[in-house]
């Protein structure tokens, strides 16, 4: 059952997780930072994450997510899915059917179908769903957001950005590098980009024209994209993104890493570079066990820059803005102006923010079931598009919501 206002006043949300790989874990510090939050269950399929899990955390572990409902349902109150994209789905309805409010990792789901069916079980019940994380919650992303709303600078007419990475070479999953799946750099990846720009050009976006690659016949998947979207009010936005591990955003950031850090670097061959050397590549065993292996450090905290997803710059009618490791720089007819921003608050930690303030009524849930919706319907619109030649229409936009 959802709680009480009494309840809500006397102790914290316990929360769930469905899924403890390298998203899972990333969301523990943020959850037991939130004194609106308590880390209650654990939920993964793999024996040895759970036992590492209750050694390392503390809390009870279950093999899924309806052992969990069946044998503890009175000691959660919200589940986070991080699970394998095409699990979200069954795992927000079960959720939900649960009356348990629902914090899903991106990509929403798989398909708009699956996304469609999550919004209205969520309605229904009368729970919050919220869609997160994505770099949309990184604190140069909010204040580029709030100088917008500031109007100084006028209108947003452009938004561009380009991330290079080497997403498909790490340790992957067969699921996350099939699209059908929600996998592959525009599903997994776009639900990034698509996400900062909606945010950043007021959410309705009207069509899209794509371009999606598939380039490296030993590790087939969608590899890169670029994306051209078009807004309602006349904006444009291009979100570009190479995922095959030769040249790095952090060479566009001043050398530092997605996550705040300085980059040390090239990072070390991957499965497909050591095949194309004449080593063999990664069984999918091997795979799995280095993905394990990976998620326990994958996403460090206390980040002494700002993240980003490689370099996003906004071009309004009376200046522009750009990322900086520091926070933003400002450009305009007076000059050229850096605006430091505090590191102390990581992005899943205004994630926890948004969903309890969600939870508790205090605020409006910028990047709900309905947010998650229309970034997802972008992405499938960008593929959908690579595929024809032709602008994809887009019928599932909402508005950007004032918010709280």
């Amino acid at each position: 059952m959802n709680m009480s206002a009494h309840d809500r006043a006397v102790r914290p949300v316990r929360v769930g997780i469905v899924g403890f790989g390298t998203a899972g874990r990333a969301f523990v510090p943020a959850i037991q930072g939130h004194r609106g939050f308590e880390l209650a269950a654990i939920v993964d399929p793999a024996e040895t994450v759970r036992r590492a899990a209750i050694a390392e955390f503390g809390v009870v572990a279950y093999d899924s997510l309806d052992a969990l409902l069946a044998q503890a349902q009175a000691s959660v109150d919200a589940i986070y899915v991080a699970s394998p994209t095409a699990l979200h789905r069954e795992h927000v309805l079960r959720a939900c059917a649960a009356r348990k409010h629902v914090l899903v990792e991106k990509p929403m789901a798989a398909c708009l179908d699956d996304a469609r069916a999550m919004v209205d079980a969520a309605d229904a019940a009368g729970v919050v769903l919220l869609v997160g994380h994505s770099h949309s919650y990184d604190a140069p992303i909010h204040a580029m957001r709030e100088l917008i709303d500031g109007g100084e600078l006028g209108r947003v007419r452009m938004v561009n950005t380009w991330c290079f990475t080497d997403w498909i070479y790490r340790p992957r999953r067969a699921d996350e590098l099939d699209t059908q799946q929600g996998g592959g750099v525009t599903m997994r990846q776009g639900s990034h980009q698509f996400d900062i720009i909606r945010l950043l050009c007021g959410g309705e976006a009207r069509s899209v024209r794509a371009k999606t690659f598939d380039w490296d016949p030993r590790r087939r998947a969608t590899g890169a994209h670029s994306v051209f979207i078009e807004f309602a009010d006349g904006a444009a936005a291009t979100a570009i993104y190479n995922g095959y591990g030769r040249f790095f955003s952090t060479e566009l950031c001043e050398g530092v890493g997605e996550w705040g850090f300085m980059s040390p670097g090239r990072p070390a061959a991957d499965a497909s570079m050591q095949a194309a050397a004449g080593k063999p590549a990664r069984t999918p065993e091997e795979e799995l066990l280095a993905k394990q292996a990976r998620a326990r450090h994958a996403i460090p905290g206390d980040a002494p820059h700002q993240p980003h997803f490689g370099l996003t710059i906004v071009s309004c009618e009376r200046g522009e803005i750009r990322q900086s490791p520091q926070g933003l720089i400002i450009y305009t007819d007076a000059g050229r102006a850096e605006l430091p921003l505090p590191t102390h608050a990581s992005p899943r930690a205004r994630v926890m923010a948004e969903f309890h303030d969600a939870i508790s009524t205090r605020g409006i849930a910028v990047h709900d079931g309905h947010w998650g919706l229309a970034n997802l319907e972008v992405c499938e619109a960008a593929i959908a598009s690579s595929a024809s030649g032709r602008d994809v229409e887009l019928k599932h936009q909402v508005a950007l919501r004032a918010r709280g």
